[in-house]
C-alpha cells in the first residue's frame, strides 16, 4: 500500500534526526559532545511542577474546552497586554499542544494546493515541510548575513504573488537569533499593506530569551491595522524550560483561530489539562527563573562566540536572542581532512566534526542557508568549552586542497 503524498513529499525534521543519531552513538558507547539540542538544559521551575501535581490531586484530569481553559487564555491575554500592549480577546486565542502544533493547524486551515508561503532563510527546519504537508508551496527567500539574516521590504515585495497566503516571521529567529527592530517591522508592514491577501504568522517562541535592551516588538504593535491578518504564536517551552509539557498558543486573526479550534476538536479534542495548569502557573507566577536563565544564556553566548571566532576557518555573529549560534564554515570548504576527504559543503563539515571529534552540530543547509552550522549553547559551560576545543582541533587538522 502506498503512503499519501503529504507524507512522501516531506522529510523528517533534521534536528530530530540529529538528536536521534546522537542517542544511537551514545548507546554504542561513543562519548558525544552534543550541540544539537534545541531545548533549555534547565529544569522546569519548581512552582510550575507543584501546580501540575496540585491539578492532578484535585482531579483536573478531564477534557477541557478545545481552545484551552479560561484561566490559561486569560493569562496569555494578560501577557500580551503587559509585554506588547496588545488587547486580544480570549476568544481570539487558541491553545494547542505546543506552538508547533498551532502553526501546523494554522497552515492546515488556510492552505490549498498551490498556495504560497514566504519563508525567510535561514529558517527553522520545520516551516517548509509544514507547508508542503498541507499542500502549499514554500517560497524560501535568502536573507544573507550582510542583511542581519533578516527579510527586507524589497525582498518581501519581490516574493509576493497573487498566490501568497502567508509570510512567516520568526523573531528572535532559529537558527540565527536575529530580531527585527520596530523600524524594520514598519518597512515590512508597508509592503503588506499593499497586499491585503497576505497573512502573517509571527513565531515568537524565543521572545523572552533576548539580549538586547528593552522589550521586544511584535508586528501588530507597529502596524495595528494588520491585526486581523496576524497570528502571533508562542508557548511556554523555551522560556520556562517546558518543552515536554507541550503547550503553545496562537493569538489574533479571529477567523484563523476559529478554524484552528475546529481542527483541534477533531484531532486532539483539547490540550493536556495538567499541562495547562502548569502553564498558568508559569505565566502568572514569579518570573525570576526567566531573568536568571537569560543571564546564564547571555554569558554562554558571549563566551562561545569568542571561542568560535578564535578558530581561523570559522566566524559567527552574536545572536540577539535565543540560544543558538549560526556559525560560518565556508572558509573550510576546499580543505582536506586527515583522512583525505575534501570538505565541500556544510554537511561535509558537520559530518567531519562528528567523526573526527565526536561533536554533533546541525548543518546550515537544513535551515535553507548553506555554508553554516548551528550550535546550541543551551548546555553547560564545561560542555561548551570542551566542544569548542574539539572544533578548533578539528579545524587545525584541515589542510588546503592542492591547486
Amino acid at each position: 500500500m502506498s503512503l499519501a503524498q503529504r507524507v512522501t513529499r516531506i522529510q523528517p525534521s533534521p534536528s530530530t534526526a540529529a538528536a536521534q543519531r546522537v542517542r544511537e552513538l551514545r548507546t554504542g558507547g561513543v562519548r558525544i559532545v552534543d550541540l544539537t539540542v534545541g531545548e533549555p538544559d534547565f529544569d522546569t521551575p519548581e512552582h510550575v511542577k507543584t501546580a501540575a501535581v496540585a491539578a492532578i490531586r484535585r482531579g483536573d484530569t478531564k477534557y477541557t474546552p478545545v481552545n484551552g481553559v479560561p484561566e490559561l487564555r486569560q493569562a496569555i491575554a494578560a501577557k500580551l497586554a503587559r509585554r506588547h500592549g496588545l488587547a486580544i480577546p480570549e476568544a481570539d486565542i487558541a491553545v494547542g499542544g505546543g506552538a508547533k502544533q498551532v502553526i501546523f493547524l494554522a497552515l492546515m486551515a488556510t492552505l490549498d494546493r498551490g498556495d504560497e508561503v514566504i519563508v525567510p532563510a535561514p529558517h527553522w527546519v520545520s516551516y517548509p515541510d509544514m507547508v508542503l504537508a498541507n499542500d502549499g508551496t514554500p517560497v524560501v527567500v535568502p536573507c544573507p548575513a550582510g542583511r542581519g539574516f533578516k527579510l527586507t521590504a524589497a525582498a518581501l515585495r519581490a516574493a509576493v504573488t497573487p498566490r501568497t497566503r502567508w509570510l512567516v516571521l520568526n523573531s528572535p529567529g532559529n537558527p540565527t537569533g536575529a530580531s527585527y527592530t520596530p523600524a524594520e517591522l514598519r518597512e515590512l508592514a508597508g509592503v503588506l499593506s499593499d497586499h491585503p491577501h497576505v497573512r502573517v504568522l509571527t513565531d515568537e517562541i524565543y521572545d523572552e530569551i533576548r539580549y538586547e535592551p528593552g522589550p521586544p516588538t511584535t508586528l501588530t504593535q507597529v502596524a495595528p491595522e494588520l491585526a486581523d491578518r496576524v497570528l502571533l504564536t508562542n508557548g511556554v517551552s523555551k522560556t520556562y524550560a517546558m518543552t515536554g509539557w507541550r503547550i503553545g498558543w496562537g493569538a489574533g486573526a479571529p477567523d484563523v483561530v476559529a478554524a484552528i479550534n475546529k481542527l483541534q476538536s477533531q484531532i486532539s479534542s483539547c490540550p493536556s489539562s495538567i499541562s495547562q495548569a502548569a502553564a498558568v502557573a508559569a505565566l502568572t507566577g514569579p518570573q525570576d527563573f526567566v531573568e536568571e536563565t537569560v543571564a546564564a544564556y547571555r554569558a554562554r553566548r558571549d563566551r562561545t562566540v569568542k571561542l568560535i571566532d578564535e578558530v581561523p576557518l570559522l566566524s559567527c555573529t552574536p545572536p540577539d536572542g535565543g540560544f543558538y549560534l549560526f556559525a560560518s564554515c565556508a572558509r573550510a570548504f576546499g580543505h582536506r581532512t586527515p583522512g583525505g576527504t575534501t570538505i565541500r559543503t556544510d554537511a561535509d563539515f558537520a559530518r567531519y566534526l562528528l567523526e573526527a571529534e565526536q561533536v554533533a552540530v546541525i548543518h546550515g543547509e537544513a535551515y535553507g542557508s548553506p555554508g553554516y552550522f548551528r550550535v546550541s549553547f543551551a548546555t553547560s559551560d564545561d560542555v561548551l568549552a570542551e566542544a569548542c576545543t574539539r572544533i578548533a582541533r578539528a579545524c587545525a587538522a584541515l589542510t588546503p586542497e592542492p591547486s
